[in-house]
Formats: structure tokens, sequence, C-alpha cells
């Protein structure tokens, strides 16, 4: 009996062991950007994106970390993944090596992510009229969740006389094929669902 009772106090043991943090590298269609995919949560929707250390400092220790690696130039954090995009004199050997390194460190030890709020900020702007609600409602229900799987997130940031403006972020920003997406994918979309719009535009 007390030999059964000691099997299961094992395989609880066992049950409450964390599962082992997994950092899985995939290539973006930017050149000059890279997707590690993790198996935590980091997020609860929309991303967050940071461009230098001192903006990283209040907002993310997990970023600043990252920036303080030579080559690094932004770092974008999505609900299960991180990308990061390299400067033009970067070695990625250098930037790989230590950005996996670092992401996987950080999750293991279960530190902070982000600090405060950001960790269900949506991204958006703008107003709140009817065509400015269904802009945000395509984006978030159709248009995030395709470009994150490459390693990007897109943002509204307003609508003004038939043309949106959006924030490309990660690996859509300075990618090559960007444009090609903005304006025969999202602004093809937009356009269908929704007369008023004329132009999509990045700012």
């Amino acid at each position: 009996m007390m030999q059964n009772d000691r099997s299961s106090n094992e395989n609880t043991a066992s049950n409450n062991t964390p599962t082992p943090v997994y950092v899985s590298l995939e290539f973006t269609p930017n050149p000059n950007t890279l997707k590690y995919a993790v198996n935590r949560q980091l997020l609860d929707r929309g991303a967050v994106n940071l461009t230098h250390l001192e903006e990283a400092r209040n907002r993310s220790p997990l970023a600043e970390k990252l920036f303080q690696v030579a080559g690094i130039s932004g770092v974008m954090i999505g609900k299960d993944f991180v990308t990061i995009t390299k400067a033009e004199d970067g070695d990625w050997d250098l930037v790989h090596r230590s950005a996996s390194e670092i992401i996987h460190s950080h999750l293991t030890r279960n530190e902070a992510v982000l600090i405060g709020a950001d960790g269900s900020a949506a991204g958006h702007k703008g107003g709140n009229t009817d065509i400015e609600n269904k802009i945000r409602e395509i984006l978030d229900n159709e248009i995030r969740p395709a470009v994150a799987m490459d390693g990007g997130d897109i943002t509204f940031e307003k609508y003004e006389d038939g043309v949106v403006y959006l924030y490309l972020q990660g690996s859509c920003s300075g990618c090559p094929s960007s444009t090609a997406t903005l304006k025969m994918g999202i602004e093809t979309r937009l356009r269908q669902a929704i007369p008023e719009i004329q132009e999509v535009v990045s700012v």
C-alpha cells in the first residue's frame, strides 16, 4: 500500500514539472529578420514592436537583453514568437546564436517578458467610426494572423479622406514583398469590404 502511495506522489510531481522551453527558428520573407517561435504565450493579443534599447528598458526586459547584442536593430514580440531585425552591418551568425540563447534562457527562468499592460495591447489607433471599426475587425480577424505566421504585424494608424494608413512591424517593415502584400492583398480586401476606401498606404 505504501509503495502505491509513493508511486502516486512521484507521478504527481512528474505531472507538475514545467514543459521545457523550445525555441525554433523560422525564416521570413524579409532577409533582415528572423522569427523565433516558442512554446509559450508571450502576449494575450497583438504585438509589441521596439526599435531601440532605451524604449525596451521601459517596456520589455527580454527585448532589453536582445538589444544588447551587437547587430540587433529591432525586436517585435508577438503572441508566441519573437521577431529579430538585424542592422545592415550586423552578423547573422552572432545575432542568431545570441538571440536564440537569450530567448531560451529568459523563458526558462520564467522572467517577465513585458512590463505593465503591454501584454494585452492591440496596437491599433484611430477613431471609432463604423469604417474604422470595420477596418480593425478585418485586420484582427484576417490580416494579422496571416502576417504573424511570417513574424510580422500590421496595425491601424488612421483613416482619412478614403485612405487607410497602416503601420508595418517586425518582418513586414522593410520587407521587399511588403508593398505587394499591402496593395494586392490588404488593399484589395479592404476595398472589397468597404467601398469608401480608395487606397491603403504604410506609415
